[in-house]
C-alpha cells in the first residue's frame, strides 16, 4: 500500500479594513467561503452582503477584507482572544457569553431517519477528495433537502466548518433546510459557529463534549454523534431524527459522556 501525500497548512493573516486581526493556520482552498464564515462566525458581518471585497495574496500569506460598514479596530482589539482545542490553529473573539444571546433553533423544514444520516456521512467520507489523498483532512459537509452534499475540508476541523458556513452564506441557502456533518469532535466553539448560522441538524464521526450537548440542548439543536457504519450516539432529543435503526445500534449518551440507554 502506498503512503498518501502529507497535507498542507499555511500562516495566513486576516487583515480587515487595513487592520491585522490574526494569523491563521489554513490549507488554501476556498479561503473565499472561509473568509466570509469565519467573519459571519465572529460578528464582523451578518450576511455575505457586507463584505465589499476580499483579495487573498499567496505571495504575502494574506487576506485583505474591505467591509462595507466600519470596523472600530479599537472596541475589537480590547476582545480577548480564545483558542480553539484541536488541530490547525484557530481563534474565536466571542466569549461564552455570547451563546445565550442566540436564536434558538427554528423549526426544521424536514425530519431524517438515522440510516440517512449514516448513509450521507458515508457519502461524504466517499467524496471528501484531499482527505483521501493525505488521510489528514479535517471536513464539513451541508446536506440539503435534495440530498445533495456540498464539501469543504481543511487541516482544522474549525476552519472546514467556517469554509462550508461561508459557502451557504455566499450562495443564500436557508438553514432550516440543511444539516451539517463534520468529521471532527463537536466541541463548544464548534456547536456555537453551527448554532450561530442556524443548522437544525449537526451529525459527526466523532464524539461531542459535555459543554457542547448542553448548548445544543439550551438551543434545541439536534445532534448524533459516532456515525459510523451501522451505529450512532444520540446526545439531544429534538425530534428531528428518527431512529430506525437495530436497538444495539444507537445509544443515548449522557452530559457526563456515559451511555444512559439503548434508544428503541
Amino acid at each position: 500500500m502506498g503512503h498518501k501525500g502529507c497535507p498542507d497548512e499555511y500562516p495566513i493573516s486576516l487583515i480587515i479594513n487595513g487592520f491585522e486581526i490574526a494569523v491563521f493556520q489554513l490549507t488554501k482552498f476556498d479561503l473565499e467561503d472561509w473568509t466570509c464564515g469565519y467573519l459571519f462566525s465572529e460578528g464582523f458581518i451578518t450576511d455575505a452582503d457586507d463584505i465589499k471585497a476580499i483579495t487573498i495574496n499567496d505571495e504575502m500569506g494574506s487576506i485583505h477584507v474591505s467591509l462595507r460598514t466600519d470596523f472600530d479596530a479599537d472596541q475589537f482589539f480590547t476582545k480577548k482572544k480564545h483558542y480553539t482545542a484541536g488541530c490547525g490553529r484557530g481563534v474565536t473573539f466571542f466569549s461564552m457569553n455570547d451563546v445565550k444571546n442566540f436564536q434558538k433553533a427554528a423549526a426544521a423544514d424536514q425530519t431524517y431517519k438515522l440510516s440517512y444520516l449514516l448513509k450521507k456521512r458515508s457519502e461524504f467520507a466517499q467524496n471528501s477528495r484531499f482527505y483521501l489523498e493525505t488521510g489528514g483532512m479535517h471536513g464539513a459537509c451541508i446536506v440539503d433537502e435534495t440530498g445533495r452534499l456540498t464539501i469543504r475540508e481543511d487541516i482544522g476541523r474549525h476552519n472546514a466548518v467556517d469554509k462550508i458556513i461561508g459557502h451557504a452564506l455566499r450562495n443564500r441557502l436557508q438553514p432550516s433546510r440543511l444539516m451539517l456533518l463534520t468529521t471532527g469532535r463537536v466541541s463548544y466553539e464548534m456547536l456555537s459557529k453551527a448554532a450561530k448560522f442556524g443548522f437544525p441538524v449537526i451529525g459527526s464521526r466523532t464524539a461531542a463534549t459535555k459543554q457542547a450537548v448542553q448548548l445544543a440542548r439550551y438551543l434545541n439543536i439536534e445532534v448524533v454523534g459516532y456515525l459510523r457504519g451501522k451505529m450512532a450516539a444520540i446526545y439531544t432529543s429534538a425530534g428531528r431524527v428518527e431512529n430506525d435503526l437495530a436497538a444495539d445500534s444507537v445509544v443515548e449518551r449522557s452530559l457526563e459522556g456515559g451511555e444512559l440507554a439503548t434508544r428503541h
